[in-house]
């Protein structure tokens, strides 16, 4: 933190079905006047949302057989790719394992300032590669991957996520739109000069997620770490959807060759911020704010890190050094 690579962190771990680890370190800013950092302080967990909320309804759902992964998405969102024939091959699966053919980032709010009108951006956006044959992290299928959710489920995201994952699981500091009498329990993310123009804190980070009224299928939920812990030992041996069920979603998709992504999740790679230890049957995704989780199915271990990095602009890249040594020092401290 001397280094300023975030000023703010907590983390958890769970070994072999209990919590064996809750620290909290810092403060909400480089001021050493700002508040401190303790082990309930809540983050914007940006991505990490894609996993916590998106992915595990889509996992609930299909446990249910409601939810068809080879449906086309235009059979959902019939708006979807409208000028490119190749749409009509763009399913469910292919939004979950970012093999759609969408890009990765659009600066939607540029030409949409409401929900509604940034929803109908997303929905028209160009594809950039043919469906199935690539896999691009896409930012963009995972707000439209939300939308189809939600019709199926005929329910909103965030509804859906309190409802059905975040209330059953005790997840009581877990939301969207945390509401202004947690604000003081949020570290600031960014200093936002160009878009909002003030300090963002208790509010969603992501500008796209923004105009969506801070609901997003690939950001959005706000947590603490013991929360997020919650859910990852729900993962690893809850019964919130079968074990067949979390076995599908995150297992490493065979297609396109090469692809580290699962269903929703991502796979450890070479380096990987999941560091060296964590196995093959291993899976995880990380925030843009710095925040992440990790799960070993083999170890019986998670490991949640949730920090504030882009405090003040999001121009320190530490985080990348910090996470690999830091999961790296849990297992070893484990053996």
């Amino acid at each position: 933190m001397s280094a300023h690579a975030f000023p703010a962190a907590v983390a958890a771990v769970n070994s072999r079905g209990k919590l064996v680890a809750l620290k909290a370190f810092g403060r909400f800013t480089f001021d050493a006047r700002s508040s401190i950092v303790t082990e309930d302080t809540i983050f914007d967990l940006a991505s990490v949302s894609k996993v916590v909320a998106t992915t595990v309804m889509a996992m609930i759902l299909y446990d249910r057989g409601e939810l068809d992964l080879e449906i086309p998405v235009r059979s959902l969102i019939p708006e979807f790719a409208t000028e490119d024939p190749r749409g009509d091959e763009v399913t469910i699966r292919m939004l979950l394992a970012h093999s759609s053919g969408l890009p990765a980032y659009e600066k939607l709010l540029e030409q949409a300032h409401t929900r509604e009108e940034l929803l109908q951006s997303a929905y028209k956006t160009p594809l950039v590669a043919k469906p199935g044959s690539t896999a691009a992290y896409s930012d963009i299928g995972f707000i439209i991957l939300g939308e189809a959710l939600a019709r199926i489920a005929d329910e909103t995201l965030d509804r859906f996520c309190q409802s059905h994952i975040f209330g059953p699981l005790g997840m009581v500091r877990t939301s969207f739109c945390p509401p202004p009498q947690l604000r003081d329990s949020i570290p600031p993310t960014a200093n936002d000069v160009w878009f909002r123009h003030r300090i963002i804190q208790g509010e969603v980070h992501d500008e796209n997620a923004s105009v969506l009224g801070g609901v997003g299928g690939h950001a959005g939920v706000f947590s603490c770490a013991a929360d997020v812990a919650i859910l990852a030992q729900c993962m690893l041996g809850g019964n919130l959807v079968r074990p067949e069920t979390v076995s599908l979603f995150t297992r490493r998709e065979i297609n396109p060759a090469g692809t580290s992504r699962a269903l929703g999740w991502d796979t450890p790679s070479q380096p990987s911020q999941s560091g060296k230890y964590f196995g093959p049957r291993s899976y995880g995704h990380l925030g843009f704010t710095g925040t992440s989780l990790w799960i070993d199915p083999d170890r019986q271990l998670a490991i949640v890190l949730l920090t504030n990095r882009t405090w003040p602009d999001a121009k320190s890249q530490l985080i990348k050094q910090v996470r690999p040594r830091f999961h790296d020092a849990v297992v070893e401290c484990l053996r």
